[in-house]
């Protein structure tokens, strides 16, 4: 008779919104410890001020304050839907603990996995997050083989199950207490009030909270980071980024465009040109090596401090090809090198063209050799279906499509497919069959072996594959490639083709910058006594967009482009560039200059040569860096006229 006015007399602790306060309580205490946490681990080597950091804490928790008042909505709108007679049955209460120990075992987990995200892209959530979850078949196993997740699920599963004892436990009163209807409704309606008021203070793109990437990374909630990307995929780029007056944006993408040898086949809104050449040159065959995650740091030859990781390579580029030592990513992805290697198309921000709907006719080198009557081959040790890969080269431009079931008994394979020895060589016994053929080919090879897990088969270097360390991975790349050299040497196809080895991006992200560029240095390396007649390294700047250019400039026959790269090798006085991404970022570089175009119209400068020092943000543009960021803005503008209007291609 005693009980009820005994519950009531506990006050608001022994309600059922002060569990759902507790709850929303603790993710956001939940989110700022990883705050700290990420900070505490992955702070940036120059400490930012007192007040940045402390910007970064308050605006994390003004965005963790939104995030947890939206995910404690449901709960709320729960205790309003369900009937009061329902409320204190036993049934109810297991399947509120039942409900609650798996949000909770979801958020553990989800959180614990974006520290491990933050320490290979130092980045929360981001497009590649979002793109990680349309194949979960790689990316799961990967995981799996990678990280202790046995031991992250058992202690997600026993801080989740602690947390619903907790709660049960402390706030034991709720089940007897009856809240009316109208009270419940009020509340659901008051806290829909103030996520809205809240979700108006917040936009969509990162907080700049300071100059350094890594401190306004870790002002972001992971939650928001990946709705924004997720949401941002497929953005219109008008109206989220600067652009110029499309004619104004025509005029200078075609100036930026001359050049010595290049001819615009018609006036007006087009970037169509025909590039000299000598038709009665032969069409030598290529073969193009995209080599995953194989940036400049390993390398011997750039300047690598690490132990020699690269010693076929090395010894390749040294004695037999032209090294070029200035050389950029497009983005931190396959598909971005995809795109830029093979398409020589700017990466426009959201996905890459390789995983959008609008690309089943789009120019390619593939293409371009196709139209001079060469036959077409693209190998991959793994499935086709990842990131759009096959159906992206077998409609523009590839005649077939090697990937891993087609390789019946593989040596050695991964999650990521069969490991690179077998591709290489099944590359070898695909040319020499073409090349009997009497017809000049394209061959392509995108490696898959320097990729997490970093398994390899045992016996080829001497560093055992059970350690799983990324330097072990890139000395098994490089033997492969040394391997792959070796045999085509003995090849009647080694005299006329040529050989361009060059990574698809660098082997993860670092740097201050909103685009981090220093950690996009890449090598690309030419190699075939068709055109290297003396070992040469090349200093001039250029990016993924540029390698098809310089290879079809070195076979030296005419073709039509719409080919935003350039000849690299071309002795022209034009000034060089490189484009690059990063998340939502779009830029360009040139002169020691980095312009960088963001989400709702923003516009960055940096300044300084990224090969030596960090660049440093330039707070007072010039004139000169006001034109150079028009140059950007039209490019890219551009770019997204060409693709979105279908009009990246010469045939219909």
């Amino acid at each position: 008779m005693d009980a009820e006015p005994q519950i009531k007399s506990r006050g608001w602790r022994q309600s059922r919104y002060g569990l759902a306060t507790a709850f929303g309580i603790c993710l956001i205490l939940f989110f700022s410890l990883l705050r700290a946490i990420l900070f505490g681990v992955f702070h940036p080597a120059v400490m930012p001020a007192a007040s940045e950091i402390g910007r970064m804490f308050l605006t994390g928790l003004q965005r963790d304050f939104t995030v947890a008042l939206l995910m404690t909505l449901p709960l709320l709108g729960w205790f309003f839907l369900v009937p009061e007679r329902w409320f204190p049955k036993w049934w109810h209460r297991v399947l509120l603990g039942g409900g609650l120990f798996l949000f909770w075992f979801i958020q553990i987990f989800t959180v614990a996995a974006e520290y491990f995200f933050f320490e290979e892209f130092r980045s929360r959530y981001n497009t590649v997050a979002v793109d990680y979850l349309l194949y979960p078949h790689e990316v799961f196993i990967n995981i799996w083989d990678t990280y202790p997740v046995v031991l992250v699920v058992a202690i997600c599963a026993a801080l989740s199950l602690a947390w619903v004892f907790w709660a049960f436990w402390t706030f034991s009163g709720m089940w007897m207490r009856r809240v009316s209807r109208l009270r419940s409704f009020a509340i659901v309606v008051g806290c829909c009030a103030l996520f809205v008021a809240m979700a108006s203070t917040l936009s969509l793109k990162s907080p700049h909270v300071s100059q350094d990437r890594i401190i306004n990374e870790m002002a972001n909630n992971g939650a928001m980071s990946f709705f924004s990307a997720f949401w941002t995929r497929h953005l219109d780029y008008a109206a989220f980024y600067k652009t110029l007056p499309q004619e104004e944006a025509w005029q200078r993408a075609r100036k930026l465009f001359e050049e010595p040898g290049a001819k615009f086949t018609s006036e007006g809104q087009s970037i169509e040109r025909k590039i000299e050449g000598d038709p009665t040159r032969p069409r030598l065959n290529v073969v193009i090596f995209l080599e995953e995650s194989l940036g400049s740091e390993f390398w011997g030859s750039l300047g690598s401090t690490n132990e020699n990781l690269t010693p076929e390579m090395d010894r390749l580029a040294g004695e037999q090809g032209l090294l070029f030592t200035n050389l950029f990513a497009s983005g931190n992805r396959t598909v971005r090198g995809f795109e830029g290697v093979l398409s020589s198309f700017p990466p426009l921000p959201g996905d890459s063209i390789v995983k959008r709907d609008l690309s089943d006719n789009v120019e390619t080198i593939a293409r371009v050799l196709k139209r001079d009557g060469y036959s077409t081959l693209f190998l991959y040790g793994g499935r086709g279906l990842f990131d759009g890969m096959r159906s992206f080269t077998m409609n523009n431009g590839y005649d077939r499509f090697i990937e891993q079931k087609n390789f019946e008994k593989p040596t050695f394979t991964t999650i990521w497919g069969v490991c690179d020895e077998d591709v290489f060589k099944r590359a070898i016994e695909e040319f020499r069959e073409m090349n009997k053929m009497g017809k000049p080919f394209l061959g392509t090879i995108l490696s898959v072996s320097n990729h997490k897990p970093y398994t390899y088969p045992t016996g080829r270097i001497p560093e055992d594959p059970n350690m799983r360390r990324r330097e072990h991975a890139v000395k098994y790349s490089d033997y492969c490639l040394g391997q792959f050299f070796a045999m085509a040497k003995k090849e009647a196809f080694w005299t006329n083709t040529v050989f361009a080895v060059v990574a698809d991006h660098g082997a993860r992200v670092y740097g201050s910058q909103s685009v981090p560029i220093h950690s996009y240095e890449i090598p690309l390396v030419i190699a075939g006594p068709a055109v290297v007649k003396a070992p040469q390294r090349i200093g001039r700047l250029g990016g993924s967009l540029d390698v098809s250019p310089t290879i079809l400039g070195l076979i030296g026959r005419p073709y039509t482009s719409l080919f935003f790269g350039r000849d690299m090798l071309k002795p022209d006085d034009l000034q060089p560039r490189a484009y690059l991404n990063h998340n939502r970022d779009i830029a360009l570089y040139a002169r020691e200059r980095l312009v960088v175009l963001g989400l709702m119209d923003r516009v960055e400068y940096y300044t300084g040569d990224p090969k030596k020092v960090d660049m440093a943000p330039l707070t007072s543009p010039t004139p000169e860096d006001v034109e150079f960021a028009k140059d950007a803005m039209a490019l890219y503008q551009i770019a997204d006229i060409l693709y979105m209007g279908r009009r990246y291609h010469l045939n219909p």
